[in-house]
């Protein structure tokens, strides 16, 4: 029976369109162990499979969700992009806890949320204190296992997901690779593709409480 429920999984995802998620959403897709995807966003990805299920949401007023045994929520955006701190909030902080608490009142036993390096509800940098505050409100939900990534700077082709680039980025990149043996391997770049299958892992794993993996442990995975 065991064997039967964990091949038959269904997942949820937001965030299927930005860099991490869009790389879940093809793991996802593609693993035996999962049934069926149910995808949440504005618009759907630009991806048609037999198992994908895509549902048009408002982060802002979440209705009912479908049933589902795991749920991946990555979700989220820049100060700059947003346009205010109160905007960067919505998406980081609230969209995040809506999908999940509607996605545990759907059913789901399992969390993977893509978070931050340096989040903490202490901080005095905005940006990591409401990835911190996030962190706290989605683990306390009542999932038997949360899973909470923060990786380092992210690599991936953001033009063609028609996102805007991020200022100095390229630079860094460049000389993050450049000094990768000297680098503590939490700071180093890390791939979405890396982010997306530690996740994934970890959230299969399954295992009961909180954990919280840096980008050391993801690129190990």
């Amino acid at each position: 029976m065991k064997l039967e429920r964990a091949s038959g999984r269904t997942a949820l995802l937001a965030g299927a369109t930005g860099l991490v998620g869009r790389e879940l959403l093809a793991l996802l897709l593609a693993d035996p162990r999962c049934r069926a995807v149910h995808v949440l966003g504005r618009r759907a990805p630009p991806v048609s499979h037999p198992k994908l299920h895509c549902h048009t949401v408002d982060f802002a007023r979440m209705g009912p969700l479908p049933a589902a045994d795991d749920v991946f929520v990555a979700l989220g955006t820049t100060i700059k992009v947003a346009g205010s701190q109160q905007a960067f909030r919505a998406v980081d902080f609230d969209a995040v806890l809506a999908v999940a608490k509607a996605a545990r009142a759907a059913g789901a036993s399992r969390l993977g949320v893509v978070s931050a390096m340096g989040a903490s509800a202490r901080s005095s940098v905005f940006y990591n204190r409401v990835k911190g505050e996030m962190e706290d409100a989605v683990s306390r939900l009542g999932y038997n296992s949360v899973v909470l990534a923060r990786p380092s700077l992210i690599e991936g082709d953001r033009r063609a997901l028609q996102q805007p680039g991020r200022a100095g980025e390229g630079m860094a990149l460049k000389a993050m690779r450049a000094l990768a043996p000297l680098i503590p391997a939490n700071y180093r770049v890390i791939g979405a593709d890396q982010v997306a299958r530690a996740l994934l892992a970890a959230v299969q794993d399954g295992k009961p409480g909180t954990r919280v993996m840096l980008s050391g442990e993801m690129l190990a995975a």
